[in-house]
């Protein structure tokens, strides 16, 4: 502008200089980086609203709105820049996939009440990844989110790296911290730093399937009610005291991919509850319940083996309980064989949506479909009872009903291997 001296303008090529610096050394998504000491050294001399284009890391041009408050500077894009902005707690929210997006929504939705006890000045999530091979990086659902409602987003490799804790302990200084599925253990370090603690959304009754697969395993074992559970976090994974449970009883045929956003919704819910006792000082570690290490029940790690169904071992429940469990990965599969001559290879097919029958029978390897409209293929287990698969999925085709899967035989009989990668 005509009222920008030598001063300004110098001023506002260091910015330049050291926005772009943070973008190429530590790309995140768009443009959510802090500029870091040299920009806060020349922010007195910049004028308080700035627009500047930026060539990104990928190539891309972009268009940044710089926004100085001259009370605050320690972060770029702040939720609010009221005068009483100080007074709130200072929240910063973790978390990775869909259901850990739409808690982040509805915290900070929450937090843009006029009355509200906080707000949320930072998003820590995984770094960007590649669909495909050459493909564009893409951010994680909880990036595209704190990029739509303009937060201030680091991505760091691991949550240990000390550069990631000095720019908390530094810039960011979270009052709470909230996580919601994020993906990796948290440090001592990191645990240290919010003055109010660390608050996790965990979708398991704990102390029952602590781990990375609460959901997976709960409907594996055929667990009902199920539930979800806010805790504050300790370097003992799953491990601290529980600040709020709730439990819902579920349907019998109810899957994982349901199931995980409903139990979310309703821990994001009992959280932004428990939130202004949280700051208030009301609830704290010392004030909330210890949970029982002889109830503790381990929700490893799913392996990709583990979606292979054994009809020879496993009853028509648990194939089906397992089913549900893995709907959203690895899903569950079985090899069948076509035609009675047994000249054809094994097919590889998924096994998508199941219903267990009160009915028995005299245990086979043959599968048919029921008699009626509906039905699915019937596979009768070696206990004698019967699981309905409704839907299925052949190697290398879409989903299926079982009557399409019927009419695709062209009268071929189908029966269920056993023994194939056991």
């Amino acid at each position: 502008s005509a009222a920008s001296t030598p001063k300004n303008i110098l001023a506002t090529i260091v910015v330049i200089s050291s926005m772009a610096a943070a973008i190429l050394l530590r790309p995140c998504h768009g443009f959510q980086q802090q500029i870091g000491a040299l920009t806060r050294a020349a922010r007195s001399s910049v004028p308080s609203s700035h627009s500047l284009r930026i060539r990104r890391a990928d190539g891309a041009s972009q268009l940044v709105a710089l926004q100085y408050n001259t009370r605050s500077f320690s972060r770029l894009y702040s939720s609010s820049s009221d005068d009483n902005s100080s007074e709130k707690a200072r929240i910063l929210f973790l978390g990775t996939p869909d259901v850990a997006a739409t808690s982040l929504k509805s915290i900070y939705e929450q937090s843009q009440n006029p009355d509200s006890q906080y707000e949320v000045v930072g998003v820590v999530t995984q770094p960007p990844k590649r669909r495909k091979r050459r493909g564009k990086e893409i951010p994680s659902p909880v990036g595209l989110v704190a990029e739509e409602l303009g937060i201030y987003t680091l991505c760091p490799e691991k949550a240990r790296d000390a550069e990631f804790l000095d720019e908390l302990e530094n810039e960011v200084k979270p009052d709470l911290c909230i996580t919601a599925a994020y993906g990796q253990y948290l440090p001592k370090r990191f645990l240290a730093l919010p003055k109010f603690g660390t608050l996790n959304i965990h979708p398991s009754l704990l102390p029952r399937w602590r781990g990375a697969s609460p959901v997976q395993r709960s409907l594996e074992a055929g667990d009902n009610p199920v539930g979800v559970s806010v805790l504050f976090t300790v370097s003992k994974m799953d491990a601290g005291p529980i600040v709020s449970q709730e439990s819902l009883e579920i349907d019998e045929n109810e899957q994982a991919t349901t199931l995980l956003p409903t139990l979310f919704d309703i821990g994001t819910k009992s959280l932004i509850d428990a939130l202004p006792k949280v700051i208030k000082g009301d609830i704290t570690m010392d004030t909330v319940t210890v949970q029982d290490e002889s109830l503790v029940a381990e929700a490893s790690m799913i392996d990709s083996s583990e979606g292979q169904l054994w009809p020879t071992k496993m009853s028509a429940q648990e194939c089906h309980n397992r089913a549900r469990g893995f709907s959203m990965w690895p899903g569950t599969f079985l090899y069948f064989q076509i035609g009675d001559d047994g000249s054809s290879d094994p097919v590889k097919v998924k096994v998508v949506e199941t219903r267990v029958l009160e009915e028995t029978a005299e245990p086979t390897n043959v599968i048919e479909i029921g008699p009626k409209k509906g039905d699915g293929l019937r596979l009768v287990c070696s206990d004698g009872s019967v699981l309905e698969m409704l839907k299925v999925q052949p190697a290398t085709r879409n989903v299926m009903d079982a009557k399409s899967f019927v009419n695709g035989l062209q009268g071929n009989s189908v029966r269920w291997l056993s023994g194939m990668d056991e």
